[in-house]
């Protein structure tokens, strides 16, 4: 089975790390988790972007959805 094809675990990963008590970390492995996940939240941001201008570009190629049943 392919990793895409796998179902997704329930909840998301964000939601689990937001439970997990940070009391145990120094300073310094607060500061590389902060740069982790900015780098997701970096990573994350770039692929909805490229989403959406892979939609716009579709949009105008074909139309938006709602303007295809108008009939002219």
């Amino acid at each position: 089975m392919e990793l895409d094809e796998r179902p997704r675990p329930k909840g998301d990963l964000a939601s689990q790390l937001a439970l997990e008590s940070l009391d145990s970390f120094s300073h310094h492995e607060l500061d590389q988790r902060i740069a982790l996940l900015e780098a997701e939240i970096a990573r994350v941001a770039a692929h909805r972007d490229k989403a959406a201008a892979h939609r716009r570009a579709a949009e105008a190629l074909f139309g938006t959805p709602s303007s295809q049943g108008s009939g002219s």
